[in-house]
């Protein structure tokens, strides 16, 4: 009968070297699994607080300088700039119907928010409550909408601005003779508003009379058609022109020119401070007054994040320390209204303006 031979021992001896190397192995990825987790951890909440919100700008078109201008200010915005804000800019092309497809675009795309410069007053208020609905919050800027549904609006208030051009027109007139008024787009506030200041203005002057008042839709070309034939239809007899936007205005001023009319004998206003208006005023031609695109458009951003983000949010747009003496105030972003001051255009401030443009 046959023994069991033992195993020799220095199998046993490397069997257990293995097994120890094995374990000390299992050990260290294991530590270095538990290692990755903790430093993932805060890598993943900071990557979740630097969330890039979806923001939608439906502004109510972009042919003419001022939204132009309004747009470029928003996409300086800083949190647009470090990429916080995912920016999408819409053109609406003036017309209400587009600008409320837009909102359909927006709300099914599930946007954290809109910014609104619509085309209507009336309109665009059925576009508001829809968002309102989706839960996606809305801020008007620039152009007002009549809906209970907006979070906030960041603009100016153009009846003051309509008063002030009208002033300035009828002062220059020595305080007598024919006006004609070229206003824009019917059912926008800015026409309804600026009209409304100044008729306010024209009706402290009994010796002058409106000759004309039509729109020419916030256009240049279309305001330098319709001032040609009122210098036809009233050969001699318009001693006044008020242009409720510059680009009208300027309009105005080439069909004087087209009829060999010094334009300075004239007197036309604007509104808005587009650079060929600046550049104007320094020559004497026109007066304006400055709507200012930059505060409106990094304001309105600044009231939308201040209700994404919660009260932590710090505002960065420059306005609330600019007109802070002006009486406008952040008010943690929670006021209804926010109207920025004009700001009356002279030869000596273009020149100025002009070079913050560039």
């Amino acid at each position: 009968m046959r023994r069991a031979r033992s195993r020799p021992e220095t199998c046993l001896s490397r069997e257990k070297t293995q097994g120890a190397q094995i374990e000390k192995t299992t050990r260290r990825a294991a530590l270095a699994l538990a290692l990755s987790l903790l430093a993932t951890g805060p890598a993943l909440a900071q990557q979740a607080a630097k969330k890039a919100y979806k923001i939608g700008a439906a502004v109510y078109g972009l042919k003419a300088e001022f939204m132009q201008l309004w747009v470029h200010a928003l996409k300086e915005h800083p949190l647009v700039k470090d990429g916080s804000v995912k920016l999408t800019v819409f053109d609406g092309k003036y017309d209400a119907l587009t600008q409320n497809n837009q909102f359909e675009t927006m709300i099914t795309q599930k946007y954290d928010g809109i910014l609104f410069v619509p085309i209507d007053v009336q309109a665009g208020a059925e576009a508001v409550s829809k968002a309102s609905q989706a839960n996606i919050p809305v801020v008007g800027s620039n152009a007002r909408v009549n809906s209970d549904k907006l979070l906030s609006y960041v603009g100016s208030n153009d009846v003051i601005a309509g008063e002030m051009q009208a002033e300035a027109v009828i002062r220059a007139m020595g305080g007598k003779g024919n006006v004609v008024i070229l206003e824009g787009p019917i059912g926008q506030s800015g026409q309804i508003e600026r009209r409304r200041g100044n008729q306010n203005t024209l009706a402290q002057y009994p010796n002058v009379k409106l000759l004309e008042m039509k729109t020419a839709n916030w256009s240049r070309a279309e305001a330098l058609a319709l001032t040609e034939n009122w210098l036809t239809a009233h050969a001699g007899k318009i001693n006044g022109i008020i242009g409720q936007n510059d680009e009208m205005a300027l309009g105005a001023i080439e069909a004087v020119k087209a009829k060999g009319i010094d334009p300075k004998s004239i007197p036309t206003a604007g509104i808005d401070g587009v650079s060929d208006a600046l550049r104007a005023v320094k020559v004497g031609t026109m007066v304006s007054v400055l709507q200012d695109a930059n505060a409106q458009a990094q304001g309105s951003l600044d009231v939308l994040l201040r209700k994404l983000i919660g009260a932590d949010y710090k505002p960065r747009a420059a306005l609330w320390t600019q007109y802070g003496t002006a009486g406008l105030k952040w008010d943690d972003g929670a006021a209804r209204v926010y109207n920025i001051p004009w700001t009356p255009i002279t030869p000596q401030n273009a020149d100025v303006l002009l070079a913050q443009r560039r």
